[in-house]
């Protein structure tokens, strides 16, 4: 009643000054300008009427007269208080402007919108013209300063107006030191946020709740949970209870860093003293319950949760329904939206979605169309992410004509398709191979005025990368660059391997200069395509310059560094290849089947059986099983020494691992005996070979039949050509010459 008497009351005197002349207007106002002023605009504050506290200072104004200082501090109040920055600061030029001096108070008010506004350069102008003005700042004007960088994360400026408050002699408030310590946290630097709260102590500003808050939290961010639950202790010892915040804080810093028991601990200990966890929180816990497929623990703790009065909304519900979507349990996230509707609850556009996206990713389109279906039955209309879902799903399908359709229906439907709708579409149309369907649809978002992001002109540039369309890489990198899109370190990536794969090595290195220059800096990917470019080219050298490059840099190389480098370089010796195996080791690297490879190959072409062995028996510790090629090369070492007693053994233990031999190791085989002179032993792998359905290499055939003729064995030599001509030497010399070798 009172409120609707102030309301009333404020609305007449002002309807009531529009209707009297102006003569007594200025006769009234000349009497009484500041007390109608300050109690008709504390009334208008009061009820909100904030327009018509603004009309009634310009009426004032108009007629020549300027309200008093305290009138003036009571509507710029008024006009903050109600998140009314623009008009606060528009106010407050105009107080200005009319020569009024304003007041401490006044440019308090005045930094406090500009911050709010997120103007810190005009907030600082407002200082700069206190200053200058023999006006000091304000302890709160500092504050608000303060809170501003810190909100920036603009960290040194807000040190900086900490220290002008230690040189004016100000005193730090207990607001001063949570807003900086706060500001430290934000931006992880926690050992001054630490060093912060001391210096408080020894001023004899106590530590409250926000600051243990904001300190915890600050730990929890940086997944620094044992200092955090100090730090909780220390806050209890103090006399100050965990609070909701407390609680969800430290719980969402457990969940983050994976210590599912300690937030559960942590839950059962709150939950016993009757302390809650806020929305968000809860949220969190049951989505990561669900992730885990502890649905009847996510079921319990909703339950308990519930039991204290909470209830739950569709958020909740949804990330029920997300989790039981993720593990494709789809009966049971129906069931839950089942169960939301006899609550009460209405199944959005968020539910909706998930079943739908999920039943495309299981590729069950139908079952997609029939939610869809029943979306719009139950009046909840498709938004643009529930047709990126669709455009997405029958694009991977290759169902473009239906991705098309939905733009269209979209269109029609007045929901304008955006960057990731078309980006959905260009992705799948790249994918398949059809870059000019993919331009066509990229042109048609243009002259929609949708504009592309990064992601569309990398899709466009790996799309022509791959399909060796090179120039017009470049060209969608140009346009790129003109339409002020930045190309991020994977679009230079793309281009590079693009061109590394068509030969073009130096040109791909070309492009290093301009990645820095364009602010981005070369990573890890980026030297292994060089790497690998130039180690297909034979460059060994080269390789290893990029090699010294990266590590200079500071870029941890990876097993895609090695497997180039060391295949490249093993024409240089086997030191060399040892010694970036050993530089493996020191990164903590664990080399992969490629690289014992290559290095075991390596050592048994030099007839290093020891070392070749010595790391295969290495290899096979670390649970890595050999391949074909593996024992190819143990097999090559033996013939290298001239070990012809182990290579039976080392055959039949590659098949008892299940590893067939095939064409290479038979051709491998036989050529090792004849080398050795052993052409009988030789005739054996042969035949096994051509018994499997094997055929041996021209040349392999031809020596085998030269050494079988010139130690006597000529029906071996003549079985050998009857069979070859009977299977056709199509790829290899003519039958006839085969023969004629068996012949002579």
């Amino acid at each position: 009643m009172t409120a609707l008497f102030i309301a009333m009351n404020a609305t007449n005197m002002f309807n009531s000054f529009q209707l009297i002349s102006n003569r007594a207007k200025r006769k009234l106002l000349k009497i009484s300008q500041n007390l109608y002023f300050f109690q008709n605009h504390h009334s208008l504050h009061q009820s909100k009427m904030h327009s018509e506290a603004l009309e009634l200072y310009k009426a004032i104004r108009k007629e020549g007269m300027q309200p008093s200082i305290t009138s003036l501090n009571l509507l710029l109040d008024s006009l903050v208080s109600l998140n009314k920055f623009d008009k606060t600061l528009n106010l407050f030029e105009e107080i200005i402007e009319s020569g009024f001096r304003p007041n401490k108070f006044m440019y308090g008010k005045a930094v406090q919108a500009a911050v709010k506004l997120g103007d810190l350069k005009r907030a600082y102008e407002f200082v700069d013209s206190m200053r200058k003005k023999g006006v000091s700042p304000s302890l709160f004007i500092y504050n608000v300063l303060i809170g501003g960088f810190c909100k920036e994360k603009r960290i040194r400026d807000a040190e900086k107006a900490f220290n002008e408050i230690l040189e004016r002699k100000l005193v730090p408030s207990l607001v001063t030191y949570n807003t900086l310590i706060d500001g430290y946290c934000k931006v992880g630097e926690l050992e001054k946020a630490f060093d912060l709260k001391e210096t408080m102590v020894r001023e004899n500003v106590e530590p409250n709740l926000v600051t243990f808050n904001t300190l915890v939290s600050g730990l929890c961010r940086a997944r620094r949970m044992e200092e955090a639950k100090r730090v909780l202790k220390e806050m209890e010892a103090q006399g100050f209870a965990p609070d909701g915040y407390t609680c969800s804080i430290l719980f969402d810093g457990f969940l983050k860093s994976g210590n599912v028991e300690s937030a559960l601990a942590l839950y059962e200990e709150m939950s016993g003293k009757g302390v809650g966890i806020n929305r968000y929180t809860l949220s969190n816990w049951l989505n990561h319950l669900c992730k885990e497929g502890n649905f009847d623990k996510a079921e319990e703790v909703l339950q308990k949760e519930i039991g204290k009065g909470f209830v739950p909304n569709e958020v909740v519900y949804n990330t029920i329904v997300n989790g039981y979507c993720r593990i494709g349990d789809m009966n049971r996230a129906i069931s839950t939206v089942e169960h939301m509707e006899k609550l009460g609850l209405r199944p959005d556009c968020v539910t909706f979605n998930t079943l739908i996206g999920k039943f495309f990713e299981m590729k069950e389109m139908e079952n997609a169309e029939e939610w869809v279906k029943k979306m719009r039955e139950k009046g909840v209309l498709p938004n643009v992410e529930t047709y990126n879902i669709l455009i997405n799903g029958y694009g991977k399908m290759y169902l473009l004509d239906r991705c098309f359709a939905i733009i269209e229906e979209m269109e029609k439907g007045g929901i304008k398709p955006n960057v990731l709708s078309y980006g959905s579409l260009i992705n799948c149309l790249c994918k398949d191979g059809m870059l000019l369907e993919a331009e066509i649809t990229f042109r048609d978002m243009l002259s929609r005025g949708v504009l592309p992001n990064v992601l569309i002109y990398n899709t466009l540039i790996a799309g022509s990368c791959a399909a060796g369309k090179l120039n017009d890489a470049f060209s969608y990198f140009d346009e790129m660059v003109k339409g002020e899109t930045r190309p991020t370190i994977v679009t230079y990536n793309t281009l590079i391997n693009g061109l590394c794969k068509r030969g073009r090595v130096t040109e791909a290195e070309d492009l290093l200069p301009q990645i820095t220059s364009s602010g981005c800096n070369p990573d890890v990917v980026t030297y292994n395509t060089l790497i690998s470019g130039y180690s297909n080219a034979g460059n060994a050298q080269k390789c290893l310059e990029l090699y010294e490059n990266l590590k200079s840099l500071g870029i941890k190389p990876t097993l895609n560094t090695y497997h180039p480098l060391i295949s490249g370089c093993c024409k240089e010796g086997i030191e060399l290849a040892e010694r970036l195996f050993h530089e493996m080791a020191q990164m903590h690297l664990t080399p992969d089947l490629l690289v014992y490879n290559v290095l075991i190959h390596l050592y048994a072409e030099h007839g290093d059986v020891q070392n070749a062995f010595s790391l295969y028996h290495e290899m096979v510790d670390r649970g890595i099983c050999p391949d074909k090629m593996t024992y190819n090369s143990l097999i090559l070492g033996h013939f290298r020494r001239g070990n012809l007693s182990e290579i039976k053994n080392l055959v039949g233990d590659m098949k008892a691992k299940g590893l067939v031999p095939k064409a290479d190791t038979y051709n491998l085989l036989i050529r090792g005996y004849c080398e050795q002179k052993d052409f009988i032993g030789a005739y054996v792998w042969y035949r096994e070979m051509f018994e499997n359905h094997f055929l041996p290499r021209f040349t392999t055939c031809k020596e085998l039949v030269t050494g079988l003729r010139e130690q006597g064995s000529l029906q071996e030599a003549q079985i050998i050509c009857s069979e070859m001509k009977a299977k056709g030497m199509d790829n290899w010399s003519s039958a006839e010459d085969l023969s004629a070798v068996a012949n002579t």
